[in-house]
């Protein structure tokens, strides 16, 4: 999204395989049409952040498999910069909407319906070429919120925090208090975490 306008940006930063993060990413959509605020849409990496790290093997092969849509969204945020949320909308749908998990298909469909050719994006799926300028981008959400968190992370007004992790896509004035919260919450500078357990599956409409 174009970052020229006087409105006070939330930066949200994603990786496009982690369906928290897409619901997330819908309810900070919603904040936008009820709160002044830009959303910028940033990338971040869930297989960088655990590279090297001794993953549950399951889960070792799903973040494995998502270095293909990283970089593809890293190469579409290289050329398009100003539509890269315009890309996670697509890929997002496809593949957490729509549920296509054969990524490069994904890929393929995001790429057409938004009128582009997918080839190119697809070669970068095959290059380590620009994993160091990925490995960075990771960092960047890291310095924001630390290391032993996830995806998403919402920064605002110099304040970060993970999450807030939904199974549901709050919408309208919803939308906006549950922002209102959590950033009241982060905002306190002593505060660091709150959390139950889920009991809810996403649900993504």
């Amino acid at each position: 999204m174009a970052e020229s306008t006087g409105t006070p940006a939330v930066d949200f930063y994603f990786d496009p395989t982690c369906p928290f993060a897409w619901i997330t990413s819908r309810w900070i959509l919603e904040v936008e049409k009820v709160r002044d605020v830009e959303v910028r849409f940033r990338q971040m990496s869930l297989y960088m952040l655990n590279e090297g790290r001794d993953l549950d093997p399951d889960y070792r092969a799903a973040t494995d498999r998502g270095l293909v849509p990283a970089r593809a969204t890293l190469h579409v945020g290289r050329e398009r910069p100003e539509q890269l949320g315009d890309w996670y909308a697509a890929l997002g749908t496809k593949i957490h909407t729509e549920g296509v998990k054969d990524y490069p298909t994904a890929i393929t469909a995001a790429a057409e319906g938004l009128g582009w050719d997918p080839a190119p994006i697809l070669a970068a799926t095959g290059s380590d070429a620009g994993d160091d300028e990925l490995r960075a981008k990771q960092r960047a959400a890291e310095e924001l919120v630390g290391n032993d968190v996830g995806t998403p992370v919402v920064a605002f007004e110099g304040t970060a925090f993970f999450g807030p992790v939904l199974t549901r896509i709050p919408r309208g004035e919803t939308a906006g208090e549950i922002f209102d919260g959590a950033l009241a919450l982060a905002r306190f500078p002593y505060f660091y975490e709150i959390k139950r357990a889920r009991t809810t599956d996403p649900q993504f409409d």
